[in-house]
C-alpha cells in the first residue's frame, strides 16, 4: 500500500511551543501584577474609609459632652488620650483637633494625638465663648500605596443649648 504525497505529517515544532509557553507566562505575570494592584487600591480605599469614620467619630463624641467640657482644654486632653475607636487605622494615624469660638474666633486650641497616644496641647485660644464654638477634627497619615501623605478633615459648629 502506497501513501499518498498530498497528505503529510504535521506537528507542532520546539519553537512555536517555546513561544506559547513564554506568551503564557507573561500573561500570567501580568495578570498577578494586576491582581496585586488592585488589592493595593483595595487597602487604600479602606484606609480612607478609616479615616473617615475616625474623624466622624471624634466629631459624635464633641457633639455628644456638655459645651463647659467642650471648651475646658484639660478636659478634651484627656479625652484624646483614647482613639476616636478601636480600629487598627487609629493607632497608625495623626489626630488634630482645633476649637475656636464661633463666628469671630480669638484664637485656637489646638489639640495634637500622635499614633504613639501622646496628646500635646499645641495652642490655647484666649476665649472660646459661651455660646458656639466650631471644632475642626483632622486626620493624617501615610498610605501604604505609595507612601503619601493624606488626610480626612471635617468641621462642625456646636451650640451651647439644651440636649433633648
Amino acid at each position: 500500500m502506497r501513501l499518498r504525497s498530498s497528505q503529510r505529517e504535521t506537528a507542532t515544532s520546539l519553537m512555536e511551543v517555546l513561544i506559547a509557553v513564554l506568551l503564557l507566562a507573561v500573561f500570567a505575570a501580568s495578570i498577578f501584577e494586576l491582581n496585586g494592584v488592585c488589592l493595593r487600591y483595595i487597602d487604600a480605599t479602606k484606609e480612607s474609609v478609616a479615616a473617615l469614620e475616625s474623624v466622624h467619630d471624634r466629631c459624635e463624641v464633641f457633639r455628644n459632652i456638655a459645651f463647659t467640657d467642650l471648651t475646658t482644654a484639660s478636659y478634651i486632653q484627656t479625652l484624646l488620650a483614647t482613639p476616636a475607636n478601636g480600629s487598627d487605622f487609629c493607632k497608625k494615624a495623626t489626630e488634630v483637633v482645633k476649637i475656636s469660638a464661633y463666628p469671630t474666633a480669638n484664637g485656637v486650641t489646638q489639640f495634637t494625638r500622635t499614633p504613639a497616644g501622646t496628646v500635646a496641647k499645641n495652642s490655647t485660644a484666649t476665649d472660646l465663648g459661651k455660646t458656639l464654638v466650631q471644632v475642626d477634627v483632622s486626620t493624617i497619615w501615610n498610605m501604604t500605596l505609595g507612601g503619601r501623605a493624606r488626610s480626612e478633615e471635617t468641621s462642625t459648629i456646636i451650640s451651647n443649648g439644651s440636649k433633648k
